[in-house]
């Protein structure tokens, strides 16, 4: 997960050692994190600021010492405020190999028959001295790391479950897998067609609604309209050449779905308070 990409298929740490460390802030390329899910769980810890973060169709606003679970297959995407948070990428079967005890747990957790709670308390002080643990353990990588990260994972995991940090899932109503299947629907296409030109009706017939419907559809799902949206996510993705490629600014404008230049730079600048240019500058001079 270089870079947060929809409907990610990047292996995420060794394939003996299914986990990985991200540390984002203001600088990361994809700041601004667009709608994808991934195979793996996700654990997100808020370091500074604040997160609205949106969980198939559930909003929830995380803030600093907080802790987020997000599940495997689960769509996320959301919007930093002047925010620092760190991510743990898993596979959870990792804690299954030769642990004939702990499997009938692990599998009730895996098959989402217990579903962790999104979001933690932060003043469970076990569960934040061992989250401290595991993120520090897969971000220094000393001799031994792998033992402390597992056990990490171990504490964490007995300690929801010892709290009760969950609920037991009586599966989803026919109506909201609906909702969600139209909604990835658009992000898929938006991901898939956003160097080209997509305009309001484009997206609406993909999710079979009105441009009127839709548009309320969409941002009770996103709290973003479908234009704003599609814009984010081709700065997002224009923030990653600029920082990956020397094509000049023009090229990637047309790469990212702009055919006026002057408009680009202006969005540009209204998603990162930079023009492009300044953009560039500001991160060679961060390094």
């Amino acid at each position: 997960m270089k870079f947060f990409d929809y409907k990610e298929e990047k292996q995420h740490g060794r394939f003996d050692f299914p986990i990985e460390f991200y540390h984002v802030d203001q600088s990361h390329p994809r700041y601004d994190m667009t709608y994808h899910w991934h195979t793996e769980w996700e654990i997100i810890r808020i370091l500074k600021g604040e997160f609205l973060i949106t969980i198939n169709d559930e909003k929830v606003l995380a803030q600093k010492g907080d802790i987020i679970f997000i599940q495997d297959g689960a769509l996320h995407g959301g919007t930093p405020n002047e925010c620092i948070y760190e991510c743990i990428v898993f596979d959870i079967k990792l804690l299954l190999k030769q642990n004939h005890i702990c499997t009938k747990l692990i599998q009730d957790i895996i098959h989402h028959n217990k579903l962790i709670n999104i979001k933690i308390p932060s003043n469970l002080m076990p569960l934040n001295l061992n989250c401290e643990f595991l993120f520090d353990s897969l971000s220094s990588k000393y001799d031994g790391y792998e033992f402390i990260t597992q056990g990490s994972l171990y504490n964490i995991i007995g300690i929801i479950l010892k709290n009760k940090l969950y609920t037991i899932n009586d599966r989803v109503s026919s109506k909201t897998e609906e909702k969600m299947l139209q909604f990835k629907k658009v992000i898929s296409m938006i991901e898939e067609n956003y160097s080209n030109t997509i305009t309001l009706d484009d997206l609406s017939k993909v999710a079979g609604m009105t441009p009127k419907y839709f548009c309320k559809f969409f941002q009770s799902m996103s709290n973003k309209t479908p234009i704003e949206y599609l814009n984010l996510y081709r700065i997002e993705s224009a923030c990653e050449q600029l920082l990956s490629t020397d094509l000049p600014v023009t090229d990637i404008a047309i790469n990212c779905g702009f055919n006026d230049v002057s408009y680009f730079i202006k969005t540009f600048k209204k998603y990162k308070g930079l023009t492009p240019k300044q953009y560039i500058k500001s991160r060679v001079l961060n390094k």
